[in-house]
């Protein structure tokens, strides 16, 4: 029997883009992967549309599957000749049980490889701005279990030199168990005074620090509610934070913002708001699908592209779909090379030249009115355009270049139709107050954001601070009764973003 190989990765601390190359790489490799609760959603991204997931679980004293069971999980997998992705938060060999994974394998015959990730003894406490060792401060830090093996008859922590040798002291998963942390440290000669920190959820836009005492650790967290996961970190180096927090001073810190754009567009919008430190929750209100003609329209003004004068691109979706039924046709840019181009805004221009095109217009104001003030100046009565866009989209410029003298053709590259995000979840969460912002970069983000959450739905909505990319998605906002805190003064991505952080400084 061909055995097939089992990768145990780590996953990193909480923040997906902290995760390895080579962990990400064996990710889109991976026929099987079984992940666990501290691994990022959004890391599963990246693995083959036909991969096998399976979740193993792991919260604390909440386990969806036994240990036990999850070693036999691998070796079944890799004897069905799998490639085999163990995901797991941290690293492996860090309180991670991925020894005794790699064990097993080895005493079923089972090749395996370790992927090391970044520790959240080290980066959790950075990501607070703590250092853990720090010149003339700390000069040796110890990773410590907060929750020893619970079969074990007595603790194998020597608590009576662990207490006073070492300066700096990181307690992984040990918020559960403070009182007896922190009295087993002061019962041996760690004094009660000595600055502490916990940290929940570190290095994610949810991080929360609490800086205490070691007396009044317990005590404190037990006060603040904190649940895991967590780390306790001892020491006076928390004594620096003070200084050198960074993370959690981000403009957008705490914010919770909903992204509505497509699945596969969503990732810059959330990139740039979780740069600013927003916690990002993707939940799609629209698909990018084929338009229902298959193509048609589309295809016979490319067989036609020679007697058009002037392409007009609407989105980069446009410019997309438009290039690659080009290509299909085995044809590329050089195929324009008789018309001149206009487009919509900077995002579609830049589109554009990455197919080796300079977009001849981009109006100062991004929307259709202005496209054809703009084009007006420079056409010809009775030449040609072609307007390669979205099935569903507003008739104002062909209706005004028509009235112009112009031959219009609008030949549909894709259409938007309701995305998959979790209706009932989203109106649970706007209900609960559990959404700060919500943002629009399109009419069709609005309208089927609102069909998903059904009735009540734009009422939840307007309770929260509503950002859309134009003028356009808040006339569409204002139709339904949804009044837009905020607009973008660039209709882009980065304008939007822009508008946002400009917000949050009132």
């Amino acid at each position: 029997m061909k055995h097939g190989m089992v990768y145990l990765v780590g996953a990193g601390p909480g923040d997906y883009q902290l995760m390895t190359l080579k962990g990400q790489q064996y990710i889109r490799l991976a026929d099987t992967i079984v992940y666990d609760r501290l691994a990022d959603s959004r890391l599963l991204a990246e693995a083959r549309p036909d991969v096998e997931l399976i979740y193993v679980g792991k919260a604390s004293s909440d386990h969806t599957m036994r240990q036990e069971d999850i070693n036999q999980l691998l070796v079944d997998k890799a004897q069905e000749g799998k490639r085999v992705l163990r995901l797991k938060g941290g690293d492996p060999f860090v309180f991670g049980r991925g020894g005794e994974e790699a064990l097993t394998l080895k005493e079923n015959g089972i090749a395996f490889e370790i992927v090391p990730g970044v520790t959240s003894a080290i980066a959790v406490p950075a990501y607070a701005g703590i250092p853990v060792t720090h010149r003339g401060i700390a000069a040796s830090f110890a990773v410590v279990t907060g929750h020893e093996d619970p079969t074990k008859p007595e603790s194998t922590i020597q608590w009576n030199h662990l207490a006073k040798a070492v300066d700096t002291l990181v307690f992984l998963m040990g918020v559960e168990n403070l009182p007896h942390i922190t009295g087993k440290l002061m019962e041996n000669g760690r004094c009660g005074d000595t600055p502490a920190a916990v940290i929940r959820w570190g290095t994610k836009p949810e991080q929360r620090v609490l800086v205490t005492t070691v007396a009044e650790a317990a005590e404190a967290v037990a006060k603040a509610g904190i649940k895991p996961p967590a780390i306790f970190l001892v020491g006076d180096v928390v004594r620096l934070r003070d200084e050198l927090a960074w993370f959690d001073n981000k403009p957008l810190f705490g914010k919770r913002v909903l992204v509505t754009r497509a699945r596969e567009q969503a990732s810059a919008l959330t990139s740039e708001l979780e740069s600013l430190g927003a916690q990002c929750i993707e939940a799609p209100a629209i698909k990018i699908l084929p338009p229902e003609d298959e193509y048609r329209a589309l295809d016979d003004a490319i067989s036609e592209l020679s007697s058009y004068q002037w392409l007009v691109f609407t989105s980069p979706n446009g410019v997309d779909r438009f290039f690659d039924r080009l290509w299909s046709k085995k044809l590329d840019s050089r195929a324009l090379a008789g018309a001149k181009l206009a487009a919509i805004g900077v995002s579609t221009a830049a589109r554009l030249q990455q197919q080796g095109l300079r977009a001849d217009i981009i109006p100062m104001e991004f929307r259709a009115e202005a496209v054809v003030e703009a084009l007006e100046p420079q056409l010809n009565a009775g030449q040609r355009i072609l307007i390669p866009r979205a099935a569903v989209a507003r008739d104002v410029l062909p209706q005004q270049l028509t009235k112009l003298g112009m031959h219009v053709t609008v030949a549909h590259a894709y259409r938007t139709v309701q995305g998959e995000a979790d209706g009932a979840a989203l109106a649970e969460q706007l209900a609960a107050g559990e959404i700060d912002i919500v943002t629009f970069t399109s009419s069709s983000t609005v309208t089927n954001l609102l069909d998903l959450l059904g009735e009540g739905g734009a009422k939840l909505v307007a309770q929260t601070l509503v950002a859309c990319i134009g003028p356009i998605t808040a006339e569409t906002c204002l139709k339904h009764k949804i009044e837009p805190d905020v607009m973008a003064a660039e209709y882009t991505i980065d304008g939007l973003a822009k508008a946002i952080l400009e917000k949050s400084k009132e």
